[in-house]
């Protein structure tokens, strides 16, 4: 005995006409759009009048002459072209460029192995996450203070240190030869925790079936860390090396709290310099044009990183 099923004649003609079902498709799309812009609309314009505005706004005053007190004057590119021959840029950017060239490598460095130690079964391994990524989320401001007072040279704890172990005490932050490098110690203590969160959370994502297979095959724990660990560690470490590559040109902060650009402007970075011309000397048509030249930089690093990621097959972006 048999039972016929009769389908309706809606469900027939969707079966039958594909037109029909574009159609249907395109109109449930359209409401998935409206209801996902119906979430994030708002803060998408949000996003974008802080940030595409402000943009265009710094690219018109920067080709004025303007200190926000008498009328602005059109001057055309003429600001780029100082510039380029401003040698305290030049400067700046050497400065930052030394920044960037320490703390990126040793921040991922540093990541990387602690990450390790973390990924093991050891006791408050809990706690001891916790800690290495609480300078992470703490005031860049509160930290470059506090590094104020561990730093300075008459009564600082790294000096008292010093002078226990029988060392002599460093002028530190008032040293022109140590004052950048100091700041990048101080960045590293902050910024470090980031990298180990990444490379813990790229660690555990490995497959164990990987692992397994190369000790099986004679692998020591050396030659694993070296041939299977940091290959699949790589698109990670692209990722990081492009954002803490523009957390470094961006350095403001701590110089600010620290040195203020001294001592004899050796600690200028090109952030800094731009709070310089702009807020301190009122040459608000320059700073934005050097703010400018600093998004050049960026953007050419960071294409630079995607490019090499790509060329390599790494895939990180």
């Amino acid at each position: 005995m048999t039972i016929a099923l009769e389908r309706p004649p809606e469900a027939t003609a969707f079966l039958v006409d594909p037109k029909l079902r574009a159609k249907q498709k395109r109109a449930r799309r359209r409401r998935e759009d409206v209801v996902g812009w119906s979430f994030v609309g708002v803060s998408t314009l949000v996003v974008i009048g802080l940030s595409i505005f402000p943009a265009g706004w710094a690219f018109f005053i920067s080709q004025k002459k303007w200190n926000l007190l008498s009328p602005a004057k059109d001057v055309g590119w003429k600001n780029y072209q100082t510039m380029i021959n401003d040698p305290e840029v030049w400067d700046a950017v050497k400065h930052t460029l030394f920044f960037t060239a320490l703390f990126v490598p040793l921040s991922i460095f540093m990541g990387m192995l602690i990450a390790v130690a973390l990924n093991q079964r050891i006791k408050f391994v809990g706690f001891y996450r916790t800690a290495i990524f609480v300078p992470f989320v703490a005031s860049a401001a509160a930290t470059g203070i506090l590094a104020g007072f561990v730093f300075e040279p008459n009564y600082g704890s790294a000096n008292d240190l010093l002078r226990r172990l029988g060392l002599p005490s460093q002028p530190w932050l008032e040293s022109p030869t140590q004052a950048m490098i100091v700041i990048v110690i101080i960045a590293l203590w902050g910024q470090v925790g980031f990298c180990v969160v990444v490379y813990l959370a790229a660690l555990q994502d490995i497959p164990q079936d990987i692992v397994e297979a190369a000790l099986i095959d004679g692998a020591n724990r050396r030659q694993v860390f070296r041939y299977v660990t940091i290959p699949e560690l790589a698109p990670v470490t692209v990722f990081t090396a492009v954002w803490q590559t523009i957390t470094a040109l961006q350095l403001f902060d701590l110089v600010y709290t620290t040195t203020r650009g001294g001592p004899v402007n050796s600690t200028v970075t090109l952030v800094y310099y731009v709070y310089k011309v702009a807020f301190q000397e009122s040459r608000f048509g320059y700073g934005a044009a050097v703010s400018y030249g600093l998004f050049a930089l960026t953007m050419v690093v960071t294409l630079f990183m995607v490019w090499y990621s790509r060329r390599t097959k790494i895939e990180a972006f």
